[in-house]
């Protein structure tokens, strides 16, 4: 299957005599880095690996292999790399945890945007395509004034199991398929917030603002979005499917029980979160805006997971991240506080609990995550 992949994309070109420093020059430049961190992912690395190579050679695939011990995700990372050496790379490192790999990626990438593409994700070919054309547009714009910091697309909720697909689209939000400024920014819904499966940023733009994920911790993809905003300029809104992520396995770091038992790592995450900037100094307002809602789903992720752990120990730890909040930061602990949010995580005593519960399983069903 891989032979006949890699004629497909090569049309019966191989490339397999070319030895390192011969390789290392098809990387100097390309359109898109794709970052893929795997972590004993042998049993669906393949899949998604296959869906980037449709790409073809404006594409960098790097393949993060995060000390993978239990499987052959090396090895398979290697064949590829050996099958399509103007394409992928392989990259072997000590385990780090996700944000090493990412940190990894924005360090090795050729590309001139960036994206990450998590191993048991997968991308659509045709939505690809369609990427891969505005971002050749502004690869190397005339100004500053024309240049992409950030482009956004729609992702898929590829759930297990599941009859009907949620989409997260962004059309309430923003124009499409124009670069804009945060002053554009329309209407951001409740539940609808940019994610990393959403994002390509322009690389530079990533290693100016100093973005350096912690390592050794889960969900710092959060941090991966929200770091980089105030440095983002100019966006461009495409609105396509383009991003399938899938939801399903019991081992997942967003099933919720495997997320109740790292609710130490949400709420370390949404701390670090909350210190990264003075929001009254963030300008323009809409982006303002924007980071306090991210911030405000952030404390309602891990007051929900201390409220559906019903254990006392978690309930004290949600208490203390809303006084952490308050002590840090009380305009924002008011803000937030007296949100809606803030008062369905704070409802009081056991019934108060039950009530926020009753409601975070009807949202649950209809968006579609788990």
């Amino acid at each position: 299957m891989l032979k006949g992949l890699h004629l497909q994309i090569h049309k019966g070109l191989y490339y397999n005599h070319i030895t390192i420093p011969e390789r290392s020059q098809f990387f100097l430049m390309k359109l898109l880095s794709i970052a893929i961190p795997c972590y004993n992912s042998a049993a669906y690395m393949e899949n998604c690996i296959r869906s980037l190579l449709v790409g073809g050679e404006d594409v960098e695939i790097l393949i993060i292999d995060d000390g993978s011990t239990k499987d052959n995700t090396a090895a398979i990372a290697d064949e590829y790399e050996h099958l399509y050496p103007s394409i992928c790379r392989a990259i072997h490192q000590e385990n780090g945890g996700h944000g090493s790999a990412v940190n990894t990626g924005i360090r090795e990438a050729a590309g001139t945007f960036f994206k990450v593409v998590d191993s048991d994700d997968w991308v659509n070919e045709e939505a690809f395509q369609q990427i891969l054309s505005v971002l050749r547009q502004y690869q190397e714009p005339a100004s500053d004034d024309e240049a992409l910091d950030m482009l956004v697309s729609n992702f898929v909720y590829e759930k297990q199991g599941a009859k009907r697909k949620k989409v997260m689209n962004y059309r309430t939000a923003f124009p499409k398929n124009q670069l804009f400024t945060w002053e554009d920014v329309r209407f951001f819904m409740k539940g609808q917030y940019i994610l990393m499966h959403s994002v390509i940023y322009r690389t530079s733009m990533l290693r100016n603002c100093g973005l350096e994920l912690p390592r050794h911790t889960f969900y710092v993809d959060n941090i991966f979005v929200y770091h980089p905003l105030p440095h983002v300029r100019k966006l461009y809104y495409l609105d396509v499917n383009f991003y399938r992520y899938f939801i399903g396995r019991n081992d997942q770091s967003v099933n919720e029980q495997v997320m109740i038992g790292r609710i130490d790592q949400q709420i370390l995450v949404t701390k670090l979160m909350l210190g990264y900037y003075d929001l009254g100094k963030i300008r323009p307002r809409k982006l303002r805006h924007y980071m306090m809602q991210y911030l405000e789903i952030m404390m309602t992720i891990s007051s929900m997971l201390a409220i559906r752990s019903n254990d006392p120990e978690n309930f004290k730890k949600k208490k203390e991240l809303w006084q952490y909040l308050r002590k840090q930061n009380f305009p924002l602990y008011l803000r937030l506080r007296w949100g809606f949010l803030g008062q369905g995580v704070n409802l009081p005593g056991k019934s108060g609990r039950k009530i926020f519960s009753v409601c975070y399983k009807i949202t649950q069903k209809f968006y579609g995550f788990n």
